[in-house]
């Protein structure tokens, strides 16, 4: 069974008999169902009866089904009710939109809306650049999904993803200060997907599109990207992209290898695999080899179109073909972005010496950390219970942070690269180990120097609005 967590936490209110030993009646049972005791807290106080609430971690909802009907066995105890803490949180949604100014009075209300808005929009008539200074358009980022590949669900469609954009648009704001408004849409083919977010440009400073299935997600950011003068970036491609650069790094500087010198093997050939590839070449690996279902990538293997064909022209220099497990033999570095239980401890016995691995699928990671023990040098994974989470927290709110800031109208791969190198650097030299080569999300340092980073490399690359930050 996985382990109790946060994720399937409920609260228990519990009717408990005033008698000595109920409490603990009931908070034996708890443990010996399995629960984590997480708090404890008195409801209210009657001559024969306490009424408590028992904060538990649960592994699953069968889990937390089984902790309630081991409760409700006790003697002299009665469950009012079991509250799921993630749904409650939830309730009414994540997010709210606020005024930054109080509208106490006539002339509040004069100035923030008619007659003297008429004055503001009349300046952006005659200087539309100056709906960056007098609009929320300098502050806000369209965080556009059509529901078909979120998180390790699938397709389950613009409705059912609404909670993961709403998620994401908080941590926008708590981590940037950047205003993230979830926009979900549902469309029927690619082009009606581009045009929608296409006709949002008005409004938004900045468009960040996630959880889109591959193909399309390659298309759309690339039709988007030319047609717009805002900022494109998909996350689940470049953000991950990012970290993983920056992680590998540092993993580096561990094994005391250098990138120039590498063999890599990515497995997957989705968003995240395919910008993997190209952020890694882009910044020196000779030799990296990318495998999907049919195995490696490599010229003249039939079949292969869009992206994929882009990767057996761009990747795997050798033209090695055959299994994972082939590619791996001899590699440096690991990257899966692909499903669980998919690599084996005698893969990674395979690799080069002093091997890097980063299993990122999630939950369930290509390989757990506890059947390289003793066999990988560092190890990263895309979970938050174990050392080196790589998580595009560390990437997005910088990225969009230094673009808006920087007045940019793209997102280049020198920006990219700028972001990789910042949150690398969050990590100091003394600190770097094999179980801290990534800084954590809630490091507050990361996003100032990720923001100026990418800010910086806008400017030098000169793709910025000149009379703005004239």
């Amino acid at each position: 069974m996985a382990t109790p967590n946060v994720s399937y936490s409920v609260t228990i209110r519990a009717e408990i008999s005033n008698r000595p030993g109920s409490l603990g009646r009931l908070t034996t049972a708890i443990g010996e169902a399995g629960g984590n005791i997480l708090g404890l807290d008195l409801v209210e106080v009657f001559p024969d009866l306490i009424i408590r609430d028992i904060t538990v971690l649960a592994a699953d909802e069968t889990h937390a089904a089984n902790i309630r009907a081991a409760c409700e066995a006790v003697e002299g105890v009665h469950i009012r009710s079991v509250l799921d803490r993630t749904f409650r949180l939830h309730l009414g949604g994540k997010i709210e939109v606020r005024g930054k100014t109080p509208i106490n009075n006539r002339d509040d209300l004069s100035m923030a809306y008619t007659p003297g808005v008429a004055r503001v929009c009349m300046e952006i008539v005659d200087k539309p650049v100056q709906v960056h200074r007098y609009t929320i358009k300098s502050n806000t980022v369209a965080i556009v999904s059509d529901g078909t590949a979120v998180l390790g669900l699938g397709n389950i469609g613009p409705h059912a993803a609404m909670p993961v954009m709403e998620g994401k648009a908080q941590l926008f704001k708590e981590f940037a200060g950047i205003d993230g408004f979830p926009i979900c849409l549902k469309v029927n083919s690619t082009e009606e997907l581009i045009e929608t977010i296409a006709r949002l440009e008005p409004t938004f400073g900045g468009i960040n599109l996630e959880d889109i299935a591959a193909p399309r997600c390659f298309e759309v950011e690339e039709a988007l990207r030319s047609r717009l003068d805002i900022p494109v970036f998909h996350d689940d491609q470049h953000g991950t992209a990012v970290v993983v650069l920056a992680a590998l790094r540092n993993a580096l500087r561990v094994v005391d290898k250098s990138m120039d010198n590498l063999k890599v093997v990515i497995m997957g050939a989705g968003a995240a695999g395919v910008a993997i590839a190209k952020i890694l070449i882009n910044s020196g690996v000779p030799e990296v080899i990318v495998t999907d279902r049919q195995g490696a990538i490599h010229k003249g293997r039939k079949g292969l179109e869009g992206a994929k064909a882009w990767l057996a022209e761009n990747t795997n220099p050798n033209n090695l073909s055959g299994s994972v497990s082939e590619a791996m033999v001899g590699a440096d570095l690991f990257v899966g972005v692909s499903g669980p239980g998919l690599v084996s401890r005698g893969d990674v016995m395979a690799m080069a010496p002093k091997p890097i691995v980063f299993a990122l699928a999630n939950p369930t990671p290509e390989i757990m950390p506890e059947e390289m023990d003793g066999v990988a040098a560092v190890i990263a994974t895309g979970r938050s219970d174990y050392p080196n989470q790589i998580n595009n927290v560390l990437c997005f709110p910088g990225i969009f942070r230094g673009a808006l800031d920087a007045g940019a109208m793209t997102i280049t791969e020198s920006m990219k690269l700028a972001a990789a190198d910042a949150i690398a650097s969050a990590v100091s030299e003394d600190e770097i180990l094999p179980t801290y080569i990534v800084p954590s999300v809630f490091n507050k340092s990361v996003v100032a120097l990720v923001a100026a980073a990418v800010a910086e490399a806008a400017k030098a690359e000169g793709v910025v609005r000149h009379s703005l930050n004239s």
